[in-house]
């Protein structure tokens, strides 16, 4: 047993979790999860070209900050420098999901962010769920969209003709997040598809929402 199992463990109950939430596919590997080391400058990631639901503890990679792998005989994920790049620039987050789950895809290939919809969303995601721009999986242009768009302090995201990224303060959250994302992106498409007016909350509840929000994450 390594220094690193704890997380590695963690990472590998959360893929089963959302591959059976079809979060992520079950014998596909598309999607990426990574959890910040405690106390250690390094973060734990599933790998490249796994399938979810056959990965075991020993097949979770560890790489440091600089995406340099320190444990592990898989390749890491792909979008490790997206991962790596929302831990350098949000220290709040220590886990970062990022999923091909189906309402929130559906938004993305829309381009359509989510509004302020509902007080939870608010204070647990935040007032928007933007879009990042497309960029190719892997790059570094992905990356700098996504580190553009942090400085808004959400934990909910869709990529353009992509996906979705969850963040969180550990796993649990980022979890949460995740399912929650997935709520509210089911039912704004069901509600666009009426055709009716969308009813957001009024400029008073977002703003009472946001500042219980800004409350709740100041250290």
């Amino acid at each position: 047993m390594s220094k690193y199992d704890p997380e590695k463990k963690t990472i590998i109950e959360a893929t089963h979790w959302l591959a059976e939430q079809g979060y992520l596919g079950k014998r596909s590997s598309g999607g990426n999860i990574s959890l910040r080391m405690a106390n250690q400058d390094a973060i734990a990631i599933t790998p490249s070209g796994k399938p979810y639901l056959e990965m075991a503890v020993e097949d979770v990679c560890v790489v440091d900050l600089e995406g340099n792998l320190l444990v592990g005989k898989l390749q890491p994920s792909i979008e490790s420098g997206l991962h790596l790049g929302v831990y350098q620039h949000r220290p709040d987050v220590s886990a970062v999901i990022h999923t091909h789950q189906t309402y929130a895809s559906v938004l993305s290939i829309l381009n359509r962010p989510i509004p302020s919809l509902f007080d939870e969303i608010i204070v647990e995601i935040g007032q928007v769920v933007e879009i990042i721009p497309y960029a190719f999986s892997g790059s570094a242009d992905l990356v700098q969209n996504v580190v553009a768009k942090l400085g808004n302090q959400c934990h909910g995201y869709l990529i353009q003709n992509h996906g979705a990224l969850s963040l969180g303060s550990d796993m649990e959250r980022a979890l949460k997040n995740a399912e929650l994302l997935e709520n509210v992106a089911r039912i704004y498409y069901h509600a666009l598809a009426t055709g009716m007016d969308i009813s957001e909350l009024p400029k008073g509840a977002i703003e009472h929402f946001a500042d219980m929000r800004q409350l709740r994450f100041i250290p």
